[in-house]
């Protein structure tokens, strides 16, 4: 008979994972059970995901305020620190501030506007644009903003965010002064010594404030790259994809996945005699269009995955097949045109017209925002995803 669902994704309960956890067998075994409870058949090249927030977890990859503030201390001495690009997150930057300032004397912060680099709004463009401002050219300090600004609140959390900052930096004993400011040259102005917290741009930032005089220039990727008396650390991302555990903790990004995922593909194979895909992922990369909130704010969206999730999809466009190459046919016709014409595509589709329209994005990415979204980060108890047919075409 032929089969009448493509994709199918499943989110998997697994037991609350604890430091030290035998993580490869408790994900192996969740999908087991879950496959005797729901019927399902287990086949090669289905994906298994697991949220890199329980690889951590297992790993006790956590680290304090007062590791931070050392690490931070270590690298800046008594100098005046310009922090600059920060999101705008409780959860993932404020314990992170929590430790810079404890390390710090003096913090300029300086603040993107209208919005941090995952689409959290300081203040609506259009209220820039009624006030005159330019956000590519103009400097504003704290008292400017607030005399073109006034309070203004998060739409989704209530949270002034300057305010929050500000009072955060202070209380832990640190001066601090705010500006705004899109250009990074701009924090040269007040400081030669930069911590820069952007993610995705954070390369270029770094080149661009070492080429023009800065003296020391780290970003967030550089602090707890080594373990800071006996903390957790993260040898290739820092400080980047962390989130708040406690109010003195942060649990980092998971560190050296690699074998971990082969060990649970190694251990499903064992099991089943199939071969599955395995991955940890993290933040997906989607907009919310109410929110303008981008997510990804991790440093990538999986940081290990087994070798078949390697690469791009290679897909035609259906509607474009039946609205071009076979606008003649209709109902069997077309189903057999189009399906013998899946089958004969070439192995790779870079340039042709037959795949405009499909998403350029790499499989790791486009998996690991499907993952985010089926697991949520609330209540939800579903840390492993199993995804099938997720490979299938309209052909097979």
């Amino acid at each position: 008979m032929e089969r009448k669902v493509g994709t199918v994704v499943r989110g998997v309960r697994a037991p609350i994972i604890r430091e030290g956890d035998n993580l490869a067998e408790i994900v192996v075994d969740s999908i087991l059970d879950a496959q005797k409870a729901e019927g399902f058949t287990i086949n090669d090249k289905d994906v298994v995901a697991v949220t890199e927030a329980v690889v951590a977890r297992a790993q006790g990859n956590y680290a304090t305020i007062d590791a931070i503030a050392a690490d931070v201390k270590a690298k800046f001495g008594d100098e005046t620190v310009g922090v600059i690009f920060p999101i705008l997150s409780r959860n993932r930057f404020a314990i992170c501030l929590k430790g810079i300032a404890s390390g710090c004397k003096k913090v300029v912060l300086m603040l993107s506007y209208p919005s941090d680099e995952v689409g959290n709004h300081l203040v609506d463009i259009d209220l820039l644009d009624e006030k005159g401002v330019n956000p590519y050219t103009d400097i504003l300090t704290e008292e400017k903003y607030r005399e073109l600004f006034g309070t203004i609140l998060h739409p989704f959390t209530g949270v002034d965010y300057v305010d929050y900052y500000k009072n955060l930096i202070k209380d832990c004993g640190a001066e601090v002064e705010i500006i705004f400011a899109n250009n990074c040259k701009t924090i040269l102005d007040y400081t030669k010594n930069v911590l820069t917290c952007d993610i995705h741009t954070r390369f270029r930032t770094k080149r661009i404030l070492k080429a023009n005089g800065a003296n020391k220039v780290y970003g967030l990727d550089d602090i707890l790259t080594a373990s800071v008396n006996g903390s957790g650390y993260n040898e290739s991302y820092g400080l980047l994809g962390s989130n708040k555990a406690t109010e003195t903790t942060v649990k980092l990004f998971p560190n050296n996945c690699q074998p971990f995922v082969n060990a649970v593909a190694e251990k499903l194979n064992a099991a089943t005699g199939k071969n599955v895909e395995v991955m940890v992922y993290g933040d997906g990369a989607f907009k919310d269009p109410v929110g303008k909130i981008w997510e990804l704010a991790d440093p990538v969206v999986s940081p290990a995955y087994t070798k078949g999730l390697e690469g791009t999809p290679n897909e035609i466009k259906l509607k474009y097949l039946a609205d071009n190459n076979f606008a003649h046919l209709s109902g069997d016709e077309l189903k057999a045109a189009i399906s013998e014409y899946i089958k004969s595509k070439s192995d790779n589709l870079v340039g042709q017209m037959e795949s405009q329209g499909t998403t350029p994005r790499r499989l790791t990415d486009l998996i690991g925002s499907l993952c985010d979204l089926t697991s949520g980060s609330g209540d939800k108890g579903t840390p492993i995803v199993f995804i099938q047919n997720y490979f299938d075409n309209y052909a097979k």
